[in-house]
């Protein structure tokens, strides 16, 4: 719980004193993190969750599997009987109405204040039937629910900073230029999802977007003014979401998605290129910057309503940038510093800012080494791996090219007036504020949160770890050598 000091100086805590919240989402990753700071920062009355439900698995035992999370693990410990203020709300974001019972839906009814609604398909290449009905239909639901609520003072959307990449100067607003969110909807329903699905099509439904991600999550944010009325609504955008800065653990997260991943190839030495422009910027943003944003706006929509709909850029350029060239400096020193345990090779190569010669080097580097050792795997009774986890590794940094490979510039004038307007409290409560952020120290807690809550490693093998690193190397610069020495003999003998 936050300390009875700051308790009483923060306007924020204390609006949320006896609230009763309902959070779609919770089981991802951002989720988990706003589950963990709303019970361990407010004296909130109860948090209401919606899981979707396992066959055979009943849903108080998916609320113990999610406070399983080592997320929780501090906040257990200081207040034992926490879980009390948790309840599963069953139901399937797909579903309408989200499948809720009407048992559960008089309790939404009744007791809700404050909704975060952020659960949604994050996959830049999925189907467009799945991700209009995750990311657009989702919010008509939503919608639908809130305004059934006797007492609701904020919806809090989560959405993406990346919604209008056809733009490269991104206001805080919602664009209207971003089609019919019913419209496509409807089409879904009517078209066959085959065809809908294939490429081409999708291709020429989404226009000047990138992938269906951010297609839809433009859509969303269209659905909002479409049929939002007298809601409550305030849009937080977040940008490229990475582990916690400073809490509840630095460097928690719970998966390998975006750049996680990149760090965790490089570090087991199966990565060695990456298509990417070093001068552009990469715009990354610590997970619990937008999950405090989002439970403070929330406060200020209820706290001081607005006849618009508010939105929030949560992003890290305007005050801390970062180019992907610093990137790779930051994040090859820190893999080098906590080495993975079991490394394939000494980490090693980095970005290559030419997409024919990244390919090339994908080839020569990723996939012919994998092949090798998936063949000597096949020979000597093994199971091959290599070369499916080498194919799964391009098709994500194909769907990532894009944003590796440009840059834009987000307005932050609405976040930077809240953090105006937060008492000394507040700030350090719910901090929304990232210059002080430096990024060699943040990177080496990615690595080792990445090692530890990602990988399973126990941070006690590093030396370990580090020692067969470097044997690794030496291994490398010995073949390399011997290689060098015999391509030299026969150039020698051929002349």
């Amino acid at each position: 719980m936050v300390e009875q000091v700051e308790y009483q100086e923060s306007q924020i805590a204390q609006f949320y004193d006896e609230k009763s919240v309902f959070i779609t989402g919770a089981t991802g990753f951002m989720g988990k993190v706003l589950v963990e700071k709303l019970l361990r920062s407010t004296n909130v009355k109860k948090l209401y969750l919606l899981i979707r439900p396992k066959r055979g698995v009943q849903t108080k035992v998916r609320i113990q599997e999610l406070m399983s999370s080592n997320i929780f693990d501090k906040l257990k410990e200081s207040s034992p009987d926490v879980v009390s203020r948790v309840e599963a709300i069953e139901g399937d974001i797909t579903a309408p109405n989200f499948g809720i019972n009407a048992d559960d839906e008089r309790k939404l009814i009744d007791e809700v204040n404050v909704v975060f609604h952020s659960a949604a398909t994050v996959r830049f290449d999925e189907a467009l039937t799945k991700a209009v009905n995750l990311n657009v239909v989702a919010v008509f639901t939503i919608m639908e629910i809130c305004k059934k609520m006797k007492n609701l003072e904020a919806l809090v959307q989560v959405s993406t900073a990346y919604c209008n990449p056809q733009l490269k100067h991104i206001n805080e607003e919602i664009y209207s230029v971003n089609g019919d969110p019913q419209g496509i909807i409807d089409m879904c329903k009517r078209m066959d999802e085959s065809l809908l699905n294939s490429p081409k099509i999708t291709k020429q439904i989404i226009g000047n977007k990138p992938n269906t991600y951010t297609f839809t999550k433009a859509l969303g944010e269209s659905a909002l003014v479409l049929a939002g009325g007298s809601l409550p609504i305030v849009v937080v955008r977040p940008s490229i979401v990475v582990p916690t800065w400073r809490e509840p653990l630095p460097g928690w997260l719970d998966n390998l998605n975006g750049i996680t991943g990149n760090i965790a190839a490089f570090g087991k030495g199966v990565m060695r290129t990456c298509w990417v422009k070093r001068d552009k910027f990469v715009d990354l943003i610590p997970c619990d910057i937008p999950i405090n944003l989002a439970i403070a706006v929330a406060w200020k929509t209820a706290t001081q309503p607005s006849n618009s709909i508010p939105v929030y850029n949560c992003t890290s350029g305007s005050t801390n940038p970062l180019s992907w060239g610093q990137l790779e400096k930051t994040m090859m020193s820190a893999i080098r510093k906590y080495p993975f345990e079991g490394v394939f090779r000494y980490p090693s190569g980095g970005f290559n800012e030419y997409e024919t010669l990244n390919k090339i080097a994908q080839f020569t580097r990723e996939s012919v080494p994998a092949y090798l050792l998936d063949t000597a795997a096949w020979m000597v009774g093994k199971q091959p791996k290599m070369m499916r986890i080498v194919q799964k590794m391009h098709k994500a940094e194909l769907a990532s090219a894009f944003f590796a490979t440009n840059d834009w510039k987000w307005s932050t004038e609405n976040k930077e007036k809240l953090n105006m307007e937060l008492t000394s409290a507040d700030k350090k409560v719910f901090n929304i504020d990232m210059k002080s952020l430096n990024w060699s120290d943040f990177f080496e807690d990615y690595v080792k949160g990445t090692r530890q809550y990602v990988l399973k490693e126990d941070l006690a093998t590093v030396n370990v770890a580090r020692k067969h690193s470097n044997n690794m190397f030496w291994i490398q610069t010995f073949l390399k050598a011997f290689l060098f020495i015999v391509l030299a003999r026969l150039l020698v003998y051929l002349l």
